[in-house]
């Protein structure tokens, strides 16, 4: 529409018009003349009104999801976090638990045998010493370690100090081929002297070559002079395999140890001995075999077998009856 004078009378018409509408709506209320009106306009332009929506929703939401996707990502990172600090806790609680355990363990095994013994952690493995089977542990000289002191857990011997620092020392394992121990076996008394082997059993040669030894026989430390740098009655390990005598001055045994060289942690230095041998009190107990169950079978007096024949008189094996006989 051209703007005319014309055209700008009709929309001064139209606005008052529109106006006078509304007055006339508000005053009316509930009997408003053009309720009727506002009805039919409802239900013409209602459809299209909820398509326009429509249309638009899916953009209105697209704002609000960025608008909120910041929120939404940090509370994202905030459970990841609470997340992985709950499971290094986990973590942590569970070796704690298994170091508990283990200082548990190696106490009761000092307390067996009277050793005094100072706790240290295993810190670093052989590498640090080149080739040979050797483990530094975070205790030295500042807390009394010294050299030639014997060092155990709470499974059995780990092995011997060998180097002290001020603050760390290196123990020979008793699993290195360079490592000797005397031994005395259980309730017999036959003595020997054990060697390492790597990760293979430890040999052990027994000073008497007509000894009587069977596979799960167990072995101990025999002591040193002084003892050191071995005091008595440290559990070794277990015969697993015995070789022929053959008529030797000795007598070649290979035993399992009790202590896993390649699972070291809480350990304890020997710092003091005991006043007297603990002899063969700090062994484990045996394991006891498990109860074999047995049936009894009662026979009641007068009792029949199902399948044997009535009560009558007997028929010979050829069949005859005793009146052929």
């Amino acid at each position: 529409m051209r703007d005319t004078r014309e055209s700008r009378l009709l929309l001064v018409l139209l606005i008052a018009i529109a106006f006078a509408l509304i007055t006339v709506d508000i005053r009316g209320g509930e009997d408003s003349p053009v309720d009727g009106a506002r009805r039919a306009a409802a239900s013409v332009f209602g459809p299209i009104e909820n398509g326009v929506s429509s249309a638009v929703d899916p953009v209105g939401n697209a704002v609000s999801a960025i608008r909120d996707s910041g929120e939404r990502h940090d509370r994202l990172a905030r459970l990841e976090r609470e997340n992985a600090a709950l499971k290094a806790r986990l973590g942590s609680d569970d070796r704690s638990r298994s170091r508990l355990k283990q200082l548990d363990k190696m106490l009761k095994v000092a307390g067996e045998g009277r050793y005094g013994i100072k706790g240290a952690e295993v810190i670093a493995i052989g590498a640090a010493q080149g080739f040979s089977w050797t483990i530094t542990i975070d205790v030295g000289a500042n807390d009394g370690i010294k050299r030639d002191m014997t060092v155990l857990n709470g499974d059995g011997l780990v092995g011997r100090v060998t180097t002290v620092g001020p603050d760390t020392a290196t123990v020979l394992l008793a699993s290195d081929p360079d490592f000797t121990v005397g031994t005395r076996m259980e309730g017999s008394d036959e003595l020997g002297f054990a060697s390492g082997q790597g990760d293979r059993p430890l040999r052990v040669e027994l000073l008497n070559g007509k000894a009587e030894v069977k596979k799960g026989d167990r072995l101990v430390t025999f002591g040193s002079q002084a003892d050191r740098p071995f005091v008595p009655g440290v559990p070794v390990g277990v015969v697993s395999r015995v070789d022929p005598s053959g008529g030797d001055l000795t007598r070649t045994l290979y035993v399992t140890p009790y202590v896993s060289f390649t699972r070291l942690d809480i350990v304890g230095v020997v710092v003091q001995a005991p006043e007297k041998d603990p002899r063969d009190t700090v062994l484990p107990k045996k394991p006891q075999p498990a109860p074999r169950p047995t049936v009894t079978v009662t026979v009641t007096p007068g009792a029949q077998d199902p399948e044997a024949p009535a009560d009558g008189p007997s028929q010979p094996a050829d069949g005859q009856s005793p009146q052929e006989q």
